[in-house]
């Protein structure tokens, strides 16, 4: 396999795996301490299966997601992210594989699926940082395939020279002037190097974003940063250190669900929004977004202007145009499922998941057995961690509700 494919998404480190005892009665560094062979850890079943590693995904993506609130709260489904990429020589370093740079494009490709998939009606842009200045790859925008593209070309990826946070903060920040109070603002930097290379006093642009309510995240792939630490505490953001590969996606992707309203923030309890419809021509037309010759776009329900993608600000009027399946997907955000309790005695309950409806034998109890608090229904791992992550409703508290209905 070569060394410079991307890493799989369900990629282990057996030496980082969780160990509630690791802490106790150890000091010192970590080069002091025993080497470990992590392939010796792997055990195969008796039909020559690695069941065990299988269920340390399992066991690992549940504890990560039982580390978040399901507390119904105010969030702003609204976003405006900037994402920043340090493109400075220390990102040539190969402690992460293949290298900082080549890691970090491939995730930042994958974040921004991501978080288009969970934030559909929000918009991002993509700066970077290199020889000292920054520079605006892409402007704040819903088309997650034009990020895409440009992270994809290498003319934009080349690293030299050092980087500068403080150039970077204020075209971000001036990028973000004209966000409605109802958007929330955020900026999310990956750093790779250990100093940054400033015009001024960076104190006073962390002061500017603090009262306009910029919140600044940062994902360090070296060592802890002073700057970084006390930017992010005075944004509201967070800040944290990558240990490998599978910590540095897992730091990146915290980003991706929205972040609690701030309390002080002024935010409008009604925000007017226009639901364009489709428009198929014959001839090709101008678009107010670019500028050019298009067939085919979305009329603005206000101005009549036509535009090529959703969701985006009318040019013209500057109504804030989305689709209602845009709409409807960011409503989980608001509300939640509940987390599933697990079943201490599996040969107890119910004998299939109510889900995929696969029997829980022998075998299957070592992925665990999960219920539903609301509903009592019984679902594997594999459910468990489906209706979490992707479908965002309990199939049992909706069955029990439609009969509820009839």
């Amino acid at each position: 396999m070569s060394s410079r494919n991307a890493p799989d998404d369900d990629y282990i480190d057996v030496d980082d795996t969780y160990d509630p005892n690791q802490d106790e009665g150890k000091g010192g560094y970590a080069w002091e301490e025993e080497y470990k062979r992590s392939w010796d850890v792997l055990q195969e079943d008796s039909e020559g299966r690695l069941s065990s590693v299988v269920s340390q995904l399992q066991q690992q993506r549940k504890r990560r997601r039982l580390l978040k609130d399901t507390a119904i709260i105010q969030r702003g489904i609204i976003r405006h992210l900037f994402l920043i990429i340090d493109l400075s020589e220390a990102m040539n370093e190969k402690d992460l594989r293949p290298s900082r740079v080549e890691l970090s494009l491939t995730y930042a490709q994958q974040f921004v699926v991501e978080f288009f998939d969970q934030n559909p009606i929000s918009q991002l842009g993509i700066i970077v940082m290199r020889d000292g200045i920054a520079e605006k790859l892409t402007e704040l925008s819903g088309n997650p395939s034009d990020h895409i593209k440009v992270l994809k070309s290498k003319k934009n990826t080349e690293t030299s020279g050092e980087p500068s946070l403080q150039n970077a903060l204020q075209l971000a920040r001036a990028s973000m002037l004209g966000v409605p109070s109802h958007g929330s603002k955020e900026i999310l930097i990956m750093f790779g190097s250990l100093t940054t290379c400033d015009p001024t006093d960076i104190h006073d642009t962390i002061d500017l974003l603090k009262k306009e309510m910029v919140r600044v995240s940062v994902v360090g792939l070296a060592a802890e940063v002073q700057i970084c630490r006390v930017m992010c505490e005075k944004t509201k953001g967070t800040y944290g250190v990558v240990l490998n590969e599978a910590h540095y996606k897992d730091l990146l992707f915290e980003v991706v669900p929205p972040p609690a309203v701030i309390p002080n923030k002024n935010t409008s309890n009604l925000v007017t929004m226009g639901f364009p419809r489709r428009l198929i021509e014959d001839t090709a037309s101008f678009c107010v977004c670019h500028s050019k010759l298009t067939v085919g776009g979305y009329i603005c329900p206000r101005c009549q202007s036509k535009i090529c993608e959703l969701p985006s600000d009318c040019d013209i009027c500057g109504l804030t145009l989305v689709s209602s399946p845009h709409l409807a997907r960011s409503y989980h955000h608001l509300f939640p499922v509940d987390n599933f309790d697990e079943v201490k005695n599996a040969s107890e309950g119910t004998t299939h998941c109510f889900s995929c409806l696969v029997k829980f034998d022998k075998l299957e109890t070592s992925g665990g057995k999960f219920s539903c608090p609301k509903c009592a229904q019984e679902f594997c791992a594999e459910c468990d961690i489906f209706v979490h992550e992707v479908l965002h409703n309990c199939p049992g508290c909706w069955s029990v509700g439609k009969k509820i209905t009839a």
